[in-house]
């Protein structure tokens, strides 16, 4: 049985919805999901005041309609399967540890910052600061993965320690700053100042890209493992080609003014 919350009010300023997560609707009939707390500018409303809310489950969660005004769904999610059938707004995913959350549209910023655990599918676009650390944090995420069909915004895996981040289209500005390991790879292309500050771990783009001054060009070759992620992206429906999977990267090592044991993958076409 699944548990349904569907909006029939907009709200009006963004809706703080962290009451709506697995942890909190786990075994609780309509009514009491309806109760649970929601924050409405500096007014506390009810989650009842905003959705209309049907059903009751322990493990399939739906929510359906407009919601790019509803933030931090999905707070601390360890288990359970969360459908969202519109688009969302900032804050989803925050600290998420396990279970799936499938979202049909796109994302505000700060996707699944903070993550260690579970999986977050995105088949629209999503903001800046996916998979992230929170500001003045010194470690993003610490795994998981992150799959984005369409374009991401700037610092994609800011600070992150482990996990996977996959994006369909193409990636903003300074992609994998500060990373400390973990693997990135984006489809389409990527912005300026890939890499920047970065200490360990993978970055790959199916274009060429400019890197700072501070990445040195190692060399050429096929990257066996690189062709097991692909296939798994294109097994989900990321449009990966049979000649990317077997194909020969260029590889870059940096950041120099780190470690200089990060490197950029580039799809030697």
């Amino acid at each position: 049985m699944t548990l349904t919350l569907k909006l029939n009010t907009e709200p009006s300023v963004p809706l703080e919805a962290a009451a709506i997560t697995p942890a909190r609707l786990t075994g609780l009939d309509a009514s009491k999901v309806a109760a649970l707390p929601v924050l409405h500018g500096n007014e506390e409303l009810t989650v009842g005041d905003f959705f209309a809310v049907q059903g009751k489950s322990d493990s399939e969660f739906r929510l359906e309609g407009d919601l790019h005004r509803v933030k931090h769904i999905g707070t601390g999610m360890a288990h359970g399967r969360l459908m969202i059938e519109g688009s969302v707004g900032a804050h989803l995913a925050t600290g998420m540890s396990g279970g799936e959350i499938v979202v049909a549209g796109d994302v505000g910023d700060w996707l699944a910052p903070e993550m260690s655990g579970g999986r977050v599918i995105v088949k629209g676009d999503a903001g800046h600061m996916v998979g992230s650390a929170h500001r003045g944090s010194r470690i993003g995420i610490l795994g998981g993965e992150i799959i984005v069909f369409g374009n991401v915004g700037n610092e994609t895996g800011n600070t992150m320690r482990r996990g996977f981040i996959a994006v369909g289209g193409n990636a903003g500005d300074f992609a994998g700053v500060s990373m400390i390991a973990g693997s990135v790879i984006v489809l389409g292309e990527l912005g300026i100042r890939t890499g920047a500050g970065m200490k360990r771990g993978t970055i790959v783009s199916m274009h060429d890209a400019k890197l700072l001054p501070t990445f040195r060009y190692a060399c050429t070759y096929q990257p066996v493992f690189l062709g097991h992620y692909l296939d798994y992206l294109s097994g989900i429906g990321l449009p990966v080609s049979e000649s990317q999977k077997t194909g020969r990267y260029r590889r870059w090592s940096g950041d120099s003014i780190k470690l200089n044991l990060g490197e950029v993958l580039l799809f030697d076409k």
